[in-house]
């Protein structure tokens, strides 16, 4: 059980201040380029799958690119595995804080949410509202009434429950990850003597204490702090997120998510869990370093990419659908022919017209299940 407090003295600044700069700098390239960038839409939507599925190679999982495009657009094509769900909550997880504002991620209510702990605060409709209290009260009574004399009332309500917040997900609706109660969490998968919520304050300490230094350095520090207090048992992926956050907030990474797992990746594992502290800081700036080099060869392909494409729409009708083809295959790592026909609202036969006029190249190579993309 980790006992000591994660402090801030002796950083090697001196050995620092290069890889920081260096790392400052090409992510500011990148963010000024994705600023005024035709792609940056779509490029932002690939990267949410890359870094998604980075997360779980990170963590001994592999992930199918392929696999987790078709699971978010429900259309699995085998039963969708336990690593496969996870990354499809990186991926979630990713969407929501780069559709919130940019300090929403690390305030309170963002914290708790992504952390799981929103069930902590109490629901804006809790007030009693004037004219209300009677009646409340009275139809409270009532539903106390109706579980005494039901003892099944209480399970089917839960069950109620599980199926409203499944058909959420589905739908894609935002909903806050549920926290079990300790005494809920079985001692098989949970260490049952695990202080999450003081593992969490920890690093929000270590968070506010940085608040002085450099964005970049700031960020490297709060990659570092996390793996090693080990905050969450079953969310080490939240971390980095909670970082590209941070960098989104200071304006260094205003225009996309940084995908620092994705960048992780190039980094090996000796550097990232050294035994010196020095070593383990360096892993994580170059890691920043890696994944802004990768966003920006992977902006400069897209933008080369729909160039070519878009000589195909020259003289096309305004109702063709082809401008909106191009528009989501710059959105998606594969597209598949069902997943065309329920973004563009066409037939099988016209999705596969609009893929031939494009010339796209076929990604799968097999005859049963077929899937386009660029190169």
């Amino acid at each position: 059980m980790k006992t000591m407090a994660y402090t801030l003295d002796k950083l090697p600044l001196e050995t620092l201040v290069g890889p920081v700069a260096r790392a400052t700098e090409v992510l500011a390239r990148l963010d000024e380029r994705l600023a005024r960038s035709p792609v940056r839409d779509g490029f932002v939507e690939r990267q949410h799958f890359a870094d998604a599925a980075a997360a779980l190679w990170l963590e001994g999982e592999l992930v199918h690119l392929e696999d987790l495009v078709l699971h978010d657009a429900h259309m699995d094509i085998r039963t969708p595995t336990h690593e496969l769900t996870r990354a499809h909550a990186v991926l979630r997880t990713r969407r929501r804080i780069f559709s919130q504002k940019p300090d929403w991620a690390l305030g309170r209510e963002g914290f708790l949410a992504l952390a799981g702990r929103a069930g902590a605060m109490p629901a804006v409709g809790q007030k009693d509202r004037e004219g209300e209290g009677a009646g409340a009260s009275s139809a409270e009574a009532d539903v106390r009434d109706d579980a005494e004399d039901d003892p099944l009332a209480e399970e089917f309500a839960e069950i109620d429950a599980v199926l409203a917040r499944s058909s959420k997900i589905l739908s894609g609706a935002d909903v806050p990850a549920r926290a079990p109660r300790s005494d809920e969490r079985p001692d098989l998968i949970y260490d049952l003597g695990w202080n999450e919520e003081e593992r969490l304050a920890e690093w929000q300490a270590v968070l506010a204490e940085t608040r002085e230094l450099p964005a970049v350095l700031r960020a490297a520090i709060l990659l570092e702090a996390w793996s090693d207090i080990e905050v969450l048992q079953h969310g080490i992926w939240l971390g980095p997120l909670l970082v590209t956050a941070l960098l989104r907030q200071e304006g260094l990474a205003a225009h996309h998510l940084a995908c620092l797992h994705l960048g992780a990746k190039s980094i090996p594992r000796e550097r990232r869990r050294a035994r010196n502290r020095s070593d383990r800081l360096l892993a994580s700036l170059d890691a920043i370093h890696e994944a802004a080099l990768v966003g920006l060869k992977e902006h400069d392909r897209l933008v080369m990419a729909k160039s070519q494409m878009e000589r195909r729409l020259k003289q096309r009708r305004t109702s063709s659908k082809l401008a909106d083809l191009v528009e989501f295959v710059l959105s998606r790592p594969i597209v598949s022919t069902g997943m065309i026909q329920e973004v563009l609202k066409v037939s099988k036969q016209g999705a596969l017209n609009l893929i031939g006029e494009l010339g796209l190249r076929e990604m799968t190579g097999r005859g049963r299940f077929r899937a386009w993309g660029i190169i």
